[in-house]
């Protein structure tokens, strides 16, 4: 079989290699001297990147110079920044998946230009806010089509944070009539700080949890660069454009906030 492939002219070899994925052309590239040379060409390369890789390429900050297909793959496997740094593009590795992350300054956040709730720096400090509402959109046009996405907001959590747990956050996708709701607690909390809102808050809490939408029950999880996220829900990127609209919010306890910095909302494939 090895005989009758190293046969095929190179382009051939590579229009098949192009159809399959960006792992299978690493490992073929292995097999032979015939197979590395055609894993390297532009044609396998450009139908892994995103038919509008150019229009991406062209909102970079920091300009981009390539070679080949596969350097531009290689390239974008890595978040980079695009449109001004309001947003960030990567690349799946090993499918070519496409992911987004929308920045804070991307998102709609109640307040959001009040100095006195929240602190807009490069590294953020902690400011108070009784009304918690975060809002992102999204169009499934610049998405990996056909693909089961998730939505997740990435945050941390100050050692001095407040009133963030009192009761769980309300998080949803909504896309078109369907709608994928939820609860969050933004932290996981430790034993003794459980008891101590028991015992003083206990009314209170259970009075305010029966405001919430009952659903689906989050936690936060940490990632590996120390920030941590929750999903917010999860939608189908199809063929056709959808606006996808994603939210966190808490504004039915009237409570005041504080310590919570966010870094933006992450969409990216569920595998």
């Amino acid at each position: 079989m090895g005989g009758l492939i190293d046969m095929l002219p190179g382009d051939c070899v590579s229009k098949i290699l192009s159809c399959t994925s960006p792992t299978d052309a690493y490992r073929s590239s292995m097999v032979s001297s015939m197979f590395h040379s055609a894993a390297e060409s532009d044609i396998v390369w450009e139908m892994f990147l995103p038919t509008d890789y150019k229009d991406v390429v062209s909102r970079l900050i920091t300009p981009l110079t390539f070679t080949t297909k596969k350097e531009l793959f290689v390239y974008l496997c890595n978040p980079v920044l695009i449109d001004d740094g309001r947003k960030s593009f990567k690349l799946d590795k090993s499918s070519g998946k496409i992911s987004y992350m929308l920045s804070a300054r991307e998102l709609s956040m109640t307040w959001g230009n009040d100095p006195m709730q929240w602190s807009w720096k490069s590294i953020p400090q902690s400011r108070t806010t009784c009304w918690l509402e975060i809002r992102g959109k999204i169009n499934t046009q610049i998405l990996s089509p056909n693909t089961r996405y998730g939505a997740y907001l990435i945050m941390k959590i100050s050692n001095r944070a407040y009133g963030l747990n009192s009761i769980p956050s309300e998080v949803s996708i909504e896309v078109g009539n369907k709608v994928c709701s939820g609860m969050a607690y933004l932290r996981r909390e430790d034993g003794m700080q459980q008891q101590m809102e028991c015992m003083f808050y206990r009314n209170r809490i259970e009075v305010l949890k029966k405001r919430v939408i009952e659903g689906t029950q989050r936690t936060s999880n940490e990632r590996e660069n120390g920030w941590m996220e929750i999903e917010l829900g999860e939608f189908f990127s199809g063929e056709a454009n959808e606006e996808v609209k994603m939210s966190l919010m808490e504004v039915k306890g009237y409570q005041l906030k504080g310590g919570l910095v966010i870094e933006g909302i992450e969409v990216r494939p569920k595998h």
